[in-house]
């Protein structure tokens, strides 16, 4: 008899993502109501007294010829500026593609002003075309929806506003400083929801490695299609390993890529995993064609990084925006290196273990975030110096001892790869003087616990 699991809300989370990054889920939503208000504006016009309509100044009082003209006319022009529009958002897209690279199409996709934008022109063109059809005249049965055709005027004029909003949007959104932000804003927001804990508040620790018997004797759960993990139902693989007392390492986390065959998770005992509590294991994996910031704040950090890595090619040559994305990056890892990493052994309510999960560390983001700018950005002097000034302003914020060595680790590499490249000696000299100074903010920043 199959079992009932309790569910997380990973897929759901996921499903709402996959709708936000979909460029037809707003203007499908702002269609229907455009579809649903043409219906319920003319069933008004229908009750009301067209006597009545015309005592009011400012609804719209004219012959069925010419409310057919005007419905016409904005429903024409809004299908043309739709065109246009999407047009722009093509442009826009290559150039963003070309520049920044193409894993960002996904942020200007997801903008939800561009949808919103589309949304409008569409459901106006719709809405004007319904009530279009309710005109009638030229015989005694004549019916004008005036106050629907007032509406139709309306939603014109604020379309003409949408369309001065989208041409200054689009202008804004292809810069280099606005769109490092947004990424910024996306990475900082997954860093809340992975990393919801301050360091410094209560929590259990679980110094215990994983148990040897279930490395040697552990059976596996493999995927049987190849993707990337997109997210995991951490809940419902919490509810399977309680319900047959098992214990569940994961294999794969979110971001990582998984062929055909490959494992997913070792299960022990393995004397408890049958077919069907194995297929339920992979049920919670939820496996696509690219990665997503649902439960991968690393895939954030990848996204700024791309984006210096493409500055500093010398097609491009743009240290400026490599430097600026080293800010934002600075920012993250000063903001994570004061979150309690959650520990990777989670336990049910009888404080028995259950599922082991390997999760991103401050060492494993900070290494996402400045290994390829480094090895990039070697030969360029102001790129080493900021990046130098970076580390040094997240040292600040460090208070694990090994949260600190990665830091050392990184600007002892900086100043290594300057004295491999650079030939002049003033710039080297610059250099090796800004890495004593990140020395000491590191040294000085260790915190009262350490010291003792």
């Amino acid at each position: 008899m199959s079992r009932q699991y309790r569910p997380g809300n990973a897929r759901l989370a996921h499903f709402w993502e996959s709708l936000r990054t979909s460029y037809w889920f707003v203007p499908t939503l702002m269609t229907a109501s455009a579809l649903g208000l043409s219906f319920a504006s003319v069933h008004l016009d229908e009750r009301l007294k067209a006597e009545w309509v015309r005592t009011v100044g400012w609804i719209w009082a004219g012959s069925p010829e010419g409310a057919r003209q005007v419905l016409s006319t904005i429903a024409g022009s809004m299908i043309t500026v739709a065109g246009v529009a999407f047009s722009i958002t093509i442009v826009a897209l290559t150039l963003a593609s070309s520049q920044f690279g193409p894993r960002l199409l996904r942020n200007f996709v997801r903008d939800l002003g561009n949808q919103v934008v589309l949304g409008t022109f569409v459901s106006t063109f719709v809405y004007c075309l319904l009530v279009l059809r309710t005109v009638r005249g030229g015989d005694g049965a004549e019916f004008v929806p005036y106050l629907s055709v007032t509406l139709g005027i309306a939603f014109a004029l604020a379309s003409l506003g949408v369309l001065i909003y989208f041409i200054h949007h689009v202008a804004s959104a292809i810069q280099a400083e606005p769109l490092i932000a947004s990424v910024a804003g996306e990475l900082e927001a997954a860093i809340e929801e992975m990393f919801p804990e301050k360091l410094g508040e209560p929590g259990p620790e679980s110094p215990e490695e994983t148990p040897a018997e279930i490395e040697e004797e552990g059976a596996l759960v493999e995927a049987v299609r190849s993707g990337y993990v997109e997210a995991v139902d951490d809940g419902r693989l919490m509810s399977i390993a309680i319900a047959e007392d098992l214990v569940l390492e994961l294999l794969r986390t979110p971001g990582s890529f998984v062929t055909e065959g490959g494992a997913l998770v070792r299960a022990w005992p393995s004397g408890r995993l049958g077919p069907e509590v194995a297929d339920h294991i992979r049920e919670s994996f939820i496996l696509g064609r690219h990665r997503t910031p649902t439960q991968d704040p690393e895939h954030a950090v990848h996204q700024l990084v791309e984006i210096g890595v493409r500055a500093l090619s010398p097609g491009i040559n743009d240290p400026f925006t490599a430097m600026t994305c080293l800010d934002w990056l600075g920012a993250a890892l000063s903001e994570l290196a004061r979150r309690k990493i959650p520990s990777r052994y989670r336990y049910d309510d009888r404080r028995r273990l259950r599922v082991i999960a390997e999760g991103t560390g401050f060492p494993k983001m900070a290494d996402a975030a400045f290994n390829q700018i480094r090895q990039y950005g070697r030969t360029s002097v102001s790129v080493l110096l900021r990046l130098l000034d970076t580390i040094a302003a997240v040292a600040g914020h460090v208070r694990r001892p090994e949260d600190r060595a990665c830091l050392f680790r990184h600007a002892d590499q900086a100043v290594r790869d300057a004295r491999d490249t650079l030939v002049n000696e003033r710039d080297l000299r610059e250099v090796e003087e800004r890495h004593t100074a990140t020395l000491r903010a590191l040294a000085e920043a260790a915190s009262p616990p350490m010291e003792g």
